[in-house]
């Protein structure tokens, strides 16, 4: 909760669900990891939230767009962003989107494929090209699982393969997962990425970029290391691995520079008792599919606060408004909230900023899409 959240609850009193966010803590956030990596380029993962205040902001302060389809690019656009300043990070792509983004004026684009590769080649020629490649995600909260990058080896041959179709092999690119907790994460990626710079460097190929993606953690319910530990920790890996030969670095932050700007209110609407087990049950008018889609397994644990707060605790359920069996936020993770919360009453979740507004479905069950507002 900011000074600014608050004078605006008081004031406008908006309808829940909602999603309330802080701009002058976005570019607070901005700044400081700008400062803390003053040697990398920031690219903001468009995704985390894609609201054009949001972009707006961003854009002002100088940040560049990771973006991860055409309507992403586009809005970058219209938020002021320079086509140059824009990497299309997906390495899954329509051709006709690839295209599309060239015509625009994009110019670095990802790969970890050679049929990706191909349409690279036909669709954006002379485009420079970053190879993503698989890195593990062990101690990651939101892991990524094999549905991107390819495996080391096959790296080299395929930007060797980019430079035979015409395009500029640019670099190579790795994400170590969403909410990464384990600081060795970054070792081991960034100990594959040098060998790659390696390899093709023997091979006659000097790459320029090293893409090192996001996963820097925000703190939720639980303890994570600080976003200092895990610059300091990034720091000296890409230190120990490419030494004086230390490539132009770029950085894709999304959630530690959106969560902690926003927060979602949203209202009991039903507050019982549940047989056979006499669990307590508490349900929201927000809930999997309308904005909380990261308490998927319980993955994301947001910090909450109820308008009963400092009343008698008590272990709770709980779930969202849809009938959908699955629409439970927490059930294991231990959430107590006060006995006297009841239908009308206020909860909020935490530094939710981002995938909340972006992971909205448009209207199941009838529920409409998470409203926002950017103060």
């Amino acid at each position: 909760m900011t000074p600014k959240i608050e004078k605006f609850l008081a004031r406008h009193r908006p309808e829940t669900p909602c999603l309330l966010f802080d701009l002058d803590i976005l570019a607070d956030n901005y700044r400081r990891l700008s400062a803390a990596l003053p040697g990398a380029e920031i690219y903001y993962a468009v995704k985390a939230n894609p609201a054009a205040p949001v972009l707006h902001s961003l854009a002002g302060l100088g940040s560049k767009f990771d973006a991860a389809s055409l309507v992403e690019i586009d809005r970058c656009l219209a938020a002021g962003a320079d086509p140059a300043d824009i990497a299309f990070g997906n390495t899954i792509k329509k051709q006709s989107d690839i295209a599309a983004a060239f015509a625009l004026g994009v110019r670095l684009f990802s790969f970890d494929c050679a049929e990706e590769l191909e349409k690279l080649a036909i669709a954006a020629p002379g485009v420079k090209v970053v190879c993503r490649i698989f890195v593990g995600n062990d101690g990651a909260r939101w892991p990524l699982g094999a549905k991107f990058g390819c495996a080391a080896d096959a790296a080299c041959d395929l930007l060797i393969s980019a430079q035979s179709l015409g395009l500029a092999a640019h670099g190579v690119a790795f994400h170590v997962g969403s909410q990464q907790t384990d600081l060795a994460s970054w070792d081991l990626a960034i100990g594959q990425a040098a060998m790659i710079f390696t390899e093709l460097r023997e091979r006659g190929i000097e790459l320029a970029l090293l893409n090192i993606g996001g996963g820097i953690p925000v703190r939720y319910a639980e303890e994570v290391p600080g976003e200092a530990a895990v610059i300091s920790a990034i720091e000296q890996s890409l230190s120990l691995h490419f030494g004086n030969r230390l490539p132009a670095i770029m950085a894709e932050p999304g959630r530690c520079l959106a969560a902690t700007a926003g927060m979602v209110r949203s209202e009991v609407v039903l507050a019982t008792v549940r047989e056979p087990d006499r669990a307590r049950w508490v349900y929201l008018d927000i809930g999997k599919f309308g904005g909380l889609a990261e308490t998927i397994d319980e993955a994301i644990q947001y910090p909450l606060a109820t308008g009963c707060d400092g009343g008698r605790l008590v272990p709770t359920v709980i779930a969202g408004p849809t009938c959908d069996g699955a629409d439970v936020l927490y059930q294991n993770a231990g959430y107590k909230l006060p006995e006297e919360l009841a239908a009308g009453d206020w909860v909020e979740f935490r530094r939710a900023g981002a995938y909340t507004a972006s992971y909205a479905s448009v209207g199941f069950n009838g529920f409409g899409p998470l409203k926002e507002y950017y103060l």
